[in-house]
């Protein structure tokens, strides 16, 4: 890729991708896997009722926060305000009270609970506001493959972290050495900090702080002008159309990410160490499809790519569906098809979300990126929102069959993709772009 090719140089999409490889460590290790077990294990006393609800609590606190800011912050990108300067905000506040979680013993619930609440939300911000420099970087029909680049090396972020924190630092016998095991978990917490703001420097050496000349439009909306959707819809309609179907079709990703160790546990009964595999192998899956299916996009178009995801999606949700039939059919045990099953649908993780990011920017015009990148992060979390339905599901028709609902999301997400005009948008944008740089 030649630098005259995108308005950002090689240098500085590599600076631009890079941020996805430091803020990945946070969200893998402090939200994901290692803190939440260790926050209710250890930190909520042993025999409290709300053991769970605590991490619940600040999980759905700092959604909500980042809901109600992101478009917010994307309305003062487009009045002209400095996308890298609030970018150094988010991380410095992330990483910061990252660190702070060193301070958090056994018994100290709220104050735990506070850090959380204001570095996942910072957090949040930060990757919304990444993801707004997209349209300064790339030309859109560049943005799918820049796009795949920075989601694939997030999930290399992810594996580094997770080897550095369960491998490296913490390695003390919970049972035996438990207050050794306790201060290695804090210390890890100062490593993800250090790691965040290590790898996040090239980000802001290299990228350039281009900030947009704001319509008349963006220049007179109030603050509060942001959380008006009438807005975007007048703004910005088949953006909104697009938001709508990628509510769904995501719904079904956030609940196969947020489910899918609930189902290991009792459909396929692994072992600790197996499931550290099947991290391990989505992870590299997810890094594959995010940069392959970008390179198909560019010859496919998004719509096709998007169709082309979704039905790996549907494919792999079947395939959990059918795991002891497919058991019995292949004589493979469950263990070994469940592996095969969730490495095509770590293709998928990867794919969906890149393609779904570089499709904001190549529908948004770019005096409206921060606004159009904001409602990505609040739609985002609403998919999240509304794939957590699948708990209900799952209490009253069993595990297995609630998958049919997945299935479903997205199935409704194909459907309201087939109504939204890509193309047609794109190819006019695209003409606009080349007529403002006459």
């Amino acid at each position: 890729m030649q630098p005259s090719t995108n308005p950002g140089s090689n240098k500085e999409i590599a600076g631009w991708a890079l941020y996805d490889i430091a803020n990945q460590a946070y969200t893998t290790v402090v939200i994901s896997f290692v803190y939440s077990a260790f926050f209710v294990s250890y930190i909520v006393p042993e025999g409290s009722p709300w053991r769970n609800s605590y991490w619940s609590l600040a999980i759905i606190s700092s959604t909500l926060l980042a809901m109600l800011l992101s478009p917010l912050l994307g309305l003062k990108i487009d009045q002209g305000a400095s996308k890298k300067q609030m970018l150094l905000w988010s991380t410095a506040i992330c990483a910061l009270f990252t660190c702070g979680l060193y301070f958090v013993a056994p018994g100290q619930i709220w104050f735990g609970v506070l850090l959380l609440i204001i570095t996942n939300t910072s957090w949040m911000l930060g990757e919304f506001i990444i993801s707004a420099f997209l349209p300064d970087i790339a030309n859109r029909k560049n943005m799918g493959v820049i796009s795949g680049l920075g989601w694939g090396l997030g999930y290399i972020g992810g594996l580094i972290s997770m080897i550095m924190v369960s491998v490296i630092i913490i390695n003390a016998d919970p049972i035996s050495e438990q207050a050794r095991y306790i201060s290695q978990h804090q210390w890890a917490m100062v490593a993800i900090s250090i790691y965040f703001v290590a790898f996040a420097i090239p980000t802001f050496l290299w990228l350039k702080d281009r900030r947009v000349s704001p319509s008349q439009e963006s220049l007179s909306a109030r603050w509060y002008d942001s959380l008006n959707i009438l807005r975007l819809r007048q703004q910005q309609p088949v953006l909104l159309q697009f938001f709508i179907a990628f509510v769904f079709y995501m719904a079904g990703v956030q609940t196969v990410i947020k489910f899918i160790g609930i189902f290991t546990a009792s459909e396929v009964g692994m072992a600790a160490g197996e499931l550290v595999q099947v991290f391990l192998a989505t992870q590299l899956s997810a890094l594959a499809g995010a940069i392959g299916f970008g390179f198909l996009e560019r010859r496919i178009g998004a719509r096709a790519t998007l169709y082309l995801t979704i039905g790996v999606w549907v494919t792999a949700i079947l395939g959990m569906h059918q795991l002891a039939n497919l058991a019995h059919w292949t004589g493979q045990s469950l263990v070994t098809v469940f592996l095969l099953v969730a490495l095509l649908a770590g293709t998928g993780i990867g794919a969906i979300q890149s393609s779904s990011r570089s499709l904001v920017g190549q529908l948004t015009p770019k005096h409206y990126s921060g606004t159009a990148f904001g409602y990505w992060a609040v739609f985002m979390r609403l998919a999240t929102l509304l794939g957590a339905s699948f708990g209900l599901a799952a209490d009253l028709i069993g595990l297995r069959p609630a998958l049919l609902l997945v299935i479903t999301f997205f199935i409704i997400g194909a459907l309201l993709l087939s109504m939204v005009p890509l193309g047609r948008t794109i190819k006019a944008l695209q003409l606009q772009d080349q007529q403002d740089a006459s």
